[in-house]
């Protein structure tokens, strides 16, 4: 049922497939997953921000390229090849996200917009979220609230995004023949930031907890040079994780911010050594 006819979009099942399999120590391994109690390597969280696409394309037009913002908070981690389907209902103010694999566990949850949402999945999730209590972290001990880096370089190849419409999930035309970011290489691009806002984390295994992307001025696009600025938000634990929630503003050339992104870290306590 189109979004038109009855406010609801629902994807066919697709299968995302775990592209970093290959990066032994990560989540994404299957030894080091099963290791810390997941089913295997893990799908990245940015892969299943794709099958929503076509869904808010419909709602909102190609507008949402240039102004679109999405925000899910992942419940359920997929291995390899795993089907799950993808839902957009629309709403007044923002449509509602959801995904589900077939026995019917939800993977995610979220939000989308056309325009910043200040009632967004994650605003809300890191509104009433309590901050670590002081000297409580291992992990991320050494990185402050407020922390800001500056003036770093972002870049997806043309050919990257090209060679990976072989597996994604939903290889719209925008992405080849506009080069226009899909939502996991939005991701892709603004990751570049690692290892200066979670780079003192260590050897520890993290996954995303949950992601948000916010085009400003877009689309964005593959073989494009951007300038990538980053501010540490908030930083809380859970019993089994530590956790960095942190937010990338992307300008261009120019000086304009055309995106921002916010991540949600979680640090596995049971992988660093500091929790032995």
């Amino acid at each position: 049922m189109s979004v038109a006819e009855g406010l609801v979009w629902t994807s066919e099942f697709r299968s995302p497939r775990n592209s970093a399999a290959e990066v032994k120590g990560s989540i994404h391994d299957d030894a080091t997953a099963s290791k810390l109690g997941f089913r295997g390597g893990t799908v990245a969280g940015s892969i299943h921000m794709d099958q929503f696409a076509p869904g808010l394309l419909e709602l909102y037009g190609e507008a949402w390229f240039a102004t679109g913002g999405m925000s899910l908070y992942f419940t359920k981690a997929t291995t390899d090849g795993e089907p799950v389907q993808a839902t957009v209902e629309a709403g007044a103010e923002r449509a509602r996200l959801t995904m589900h694999d077939v026995p019917g566990d939800q993977i995610c949850e979220g939000t989308a917009s056309l325009g910043p949402d200040a009632r967004s999945e994650l605003s809300k999730r890191i509104e009433s979220q309590a901050p670590a209590a002081p000297g409580s972290l291992r992990i991320l001990g050494q990185i402050a609230v407020g922390e800001e880096h500056r003036d770093i370089p972002v870049r997806v190849e043309a050919e990257h995004l090209l060679k990976s419409l072989e597996t994604l999930t939903e290889p719209l035309p925008a992405y080849r023949d506009g080069l226009v970011l899909p939502p996991s290489h939005l991701i892709r691009l603004t990751h570049q930031v690692r290892k200066h806002t979670v780079g003192k984390a260590g050897t520890s295994v993290g996954l995303f907890g949950a992601l948000e992307t916010q085009a400003l001025a877009g689309p964005l696009r593959a073989g494009v040079d951007y300038v990538a600025r980053t501010k540490m938000l908030k930083l809380t634990e859970s019993p089994k994780t530590e956790n960095a929630w942190y937010e990338v503003l992307v300008a261009d050339k120019a000086g304009q911010d055309v995106a921002r992104v916010v991540y949600y870290l979680r640090f596995m306590k049971a992988s660093s050594p500091l929790w032995a």
